[in-house]
């Protein structure tokens, strides 16, 4: 009878093994354990009044959940994002999708499509001209990976109110590719250029 042969060589069987030590798997229970402890600490409801609002470079957005709130929710960042008459967020992007809903005012969102080529490195290319979608109280948005966008209120009287979620999801992943191509108007002081 023959016995059947291994493919694994003796110098593949010695480098298999290490003298280099850690105790990895053991740290990654005891942090679940803990983790698990302190989540059932955090709150499942979030009032509006406890709701911070942040002036940011993209503009005046009121955060509804987000990580930094610690919140039961894990995976999306919500906030709501107001728009002065006649006014615009910054120019922003990001790995994840984002999805948007208007509240209240009508305007338009400017979306520079990219393409992309993955050779020794990732080789992205934005449009130079957007495509345009206007929007209206109740409309859903909905922007794709990477999309340089841009979200304008159209109306010279009134405020726009828009509900954009993200995922963190891509952050955790190694993904947290986020940049804020140009700032929101009055918001210059709080831009950084990004570089790459």
């Amino acid at each position: 009878m023959k016995t059947k042969s291994s493919f694994v060589s003796d110098i593949e069987r010695r480098r298999s093994r290490s003298d280099v030590t850690a105790d990895f798997y053991a740290q990654a229970l005891e942090a679940s354990r803990a983790f698990r402890k302190e989540y059932r600490e955090r709150p499942s409801l979030v009032k509006s009044h406890e709701m911070p609002m942040e002036r940011t470079a993209d503009g005046l957005i009121k955060h509804i959940v987000n990580e930094g709130m610690n919140t039961v929710e894990c995976c999306i960042d919500i906030y709501m994002q107001f728009i002065p008459a006649n006014g615009a967020t910054g120019t922003s992007r990001h790995l994840s999708e984002e999805v948007a809903f208007v509240i209240e005012g009508t305007g338009h969102d400017l979306h520079y499509d990219v393409s992309f080529k993955c050779e020794d490195e990732f080789i992205w290319e934005w449009e130079t001209t957007p495509k345009r979608f206007d929007w209206g109280p109740g409309d859903y948005i909905y922007i794709p990976p990477y999309c340089a966008h841009k979200r304008v209120n159209d109306d010279p009287q009134n405020e726009a109110r828009v509900v954009v979620i993200n995922s963190r999801i891509l952050k955790a992943i190694g993904f947290n590719w986020f940049d804020q191509l140009e700032p929101a108007q009055g918001c210059e002081d709080l831009w950084v250029p990004p570089q790459d």
